[in-house]
C-alpha cells in the first residue's frame, strides 16, 4: 500500500465508498465502468494508462468479507470481478516457463481445476494486502499476508496448458498437468463455486 494512500486515510477516514465503477475482466484488464456501462451491463472501457494500472495494483486489497477493492487515496473503490481476483499468464524464462499474475507476481500452483466451460483455475498462495475491519466499520490499517487464492489462466495460454496436460474425463480427477516436472491433478469445479467466493460486493 502506498504511503501517500495510508496518510490520506488517516487524514480523511470517512470518505464515501465507491461501487460499480471499476472492474477486472477475465484477461486481467482493468476496466472503468461509467453510468451507461453499469445500466446496460457492459464491461466498460479498458484502462490503458500504465501509471494508473500500476497505482491500482499496488493498492489492491481484500477485506474480511472477501471483497476486493482499490484504495484510491482515502476512497475505497470496490472491484467488480468478472471471475477471480488475479489472472495468470505462462511466460518463457531461461529455457523453461514460469507462472505469473498479470500484475507480475510469480507463483507455484498447489492445485488445478477445470470448470464446466473448460477454463483453467489454479490455487496458489499469494501475498495479498488485507484489512482486518469488522463488518460495518472501515479499518484504515493494512497488512500483507499469505492467502490461498484461485487464479484464472488467461485464455490465450490454454494451448500451452493443454500441451502439458493429459485429460481422461473419467470419474474423479479429469487428468493431470505437468508443471516443472511435477504432476498436478486436474479436478472438476463449477464456476458458481468460484463466483460465490469472489464476485460478491458488500
Amino acid at each position: 500500500m502506498d504511503e501517500q494512500v495510508l496518510r490520506s486515510l488517516f487524514k480523511w477516514p470517512s470518505v464515501p465508498e465507491c461501487k460499480g465503477w471499476l472492474a477486472l475482466d477475465r484477461r486481467g484488464i482493468w476496466r472503468m465502468r461509467n453510468e451507461f456501462a453499469q445500466m446496460n451491463h457492459l464491461a466498460g472501457d479498458p484502462i490503458k494508462h500504465e501509471g494508473l494500472i500500476s497505482f491500482i495494483e499496488r493498492n489492491y486489497a481484500q477485506n474480511t468479507q472477501s471483497a476486493w477493492f482499490f484504495q484510491n487515496g482515502p476512497q475505497r473503490v470496490y472491484v467488480d470481478l468478472d471471475y477471480t481476483p488475479f489472472i495468470a499468464r505462462i511466460y518463457p524464462e531461461n529455457g523453461s516457463q514460469t507462472l505469473r499474475t498479470t500484475s507480475g507476481t510469480s507463483f507455484m500452483p498447489k492445485e488445478c481445476f477445470m470448470d464446466e466451460n473448460g477454463q483453467i483455475i489454479f490455487m496458489a498462495e499469494l501475498d495479498v494486502q488485507s484489512t482486518e475491519n469488522e463488518c460495518g466499520t472501515k479499518d484504515i490499517s493494512f497488512q500483507k499476508m499469505k492467502k490461498t487464492i484461485h487464479i484464472l489462466l488467461h485464455d490465450h495460454d490454454l494451448g500451452m496448458f493443454s500441451e502439458a496436460a493429459e485429460l481422461q474425463f473419467a470419474c474423479g480427477a479429469l487428468g493431470h498437468w505437468t508443471w516443472l516436472k511435477q504432476k498436478i491433478s486436474i479436478e472438476s469445479i463449477h464456476s458458481s463455486e468460484i463466483k460465490k467466493l469472489y464476485c460478491n460486493l458488500p
